[in-house]
């Protein structure tokens, strides 16, 4: 299968590409280069031939030829997506639906959108599923929510559009976040030696290994049509759904001498 990703050179398109490359299929990255020189590690594993373009420059030619498309290519936290919403939305919600649209016109077969378990917001009772109503609170959330609303009818007999609601993401990468809750508590505790939370840590968090999250999309690349088409999967485990206050705790223990300390009631 060809394969085209975007964000080939981020947090998670770094372990997906490889991924992808050694079962034999043929990849694309399509990124914009920002962060290529910023690598945590050097891997050794193979890396595809990547296009550097913004994502809202696409066009049709641009993906001809590819069997599928995996988008993941997207302003990727709240910080960034409240700071500058106007940017957030032109490229998140206007940029992500075009790259649909140009690739139904380009005759891709599966676009596999990554989208987030942030799009449940806060939720009622204690688990939700995909059929669960989305409840977005911030600016990146409701780009995610848009999204989705606006890229599953796109669907026809030859473009199938799926939807993966990601867990938040943690694990080393070459290419590598610590503004994720797990990899940010973890760089506090390799290079200061404390963590020290500003909140009581009494909020949930799902959690998910970036390399869960490339089988994941593997899976819905290599199942039948009739299995994924038009559908919306949850990527994670609730035996992976923690307290912030549990992370910290396994955190802290597992790094020799970090000093652990927590602060007032959180209003999460």
């Amino acid at each position: 299968m060809r394969i085209c990703v975007t964000g080939s050179d981020g947090y998670l398109g770094s372990l997906l590409a490889p991924e992808l490359l050694r079962r034999g299929h043929e990849v694309i990255g399509l990124d914009t280069g920002y962060y290529k020189e910023g690598t945590l590690y050097r891997s050794g594993s193979m890396a595809p031939l990547t296009i550097a373009k913004d994502l809202r420059k696409v066009e049709a030619a641009d993906i001809q030829g590819v069997d599928a498309v995996v988008h993941m290519a997207e302003l990727s936290n709240d910080p960034l997506g409240q700071l500058a919403p106007n940017i957030t939305y032109d490229i998140n919600h206007a940029g992500s639906v075009r790259l649909a649209e140009m690739g139904r016109k380009a005759g891709v077969k599966r676009f596999v959108y990554m989208s987030s378990c942030s799009v449940y917001g806060v939720a009622e009772g204690d688990y939700v599923n995909e059929a669960s109503p989305v409840n977005p609170q911030t600016a990146y959330a409701i780009c995610k929510t848009r999204v989705e609303r606006d890229v599953k009818p796109l669907a026809n007999a030859h473009f199938s559009p799926i939807i993966m609601r990601n867990a938040t993401a943690y694990g080393a990468s070459p290419h590598m976040r610590f503004d994720i809750v797990l990899n940010n508590l973890a760089g506090l505790a390799w290079t200061t030696k404390e963590i020290k939370m500003t909140s009581d840590g009494t909020p949930w968090r799902p959690l998910v290994h970036g390399l869960d999250i490339a089988r994941a999309i593997m899976c819905v690349l290599e199942a039948p049509r009739e299995a994924i088409h038009g559908e919306t999967f949850n990527v994670g485990d609730t035996s992976n759904n923690y307290r912030v206050k549990e992370i910290a705790e396994i955190v802290a223990a597992t790094f020799p001498g970090c000093r652990l300390s927590f602060g007032a009631p959180s209003l999460d």
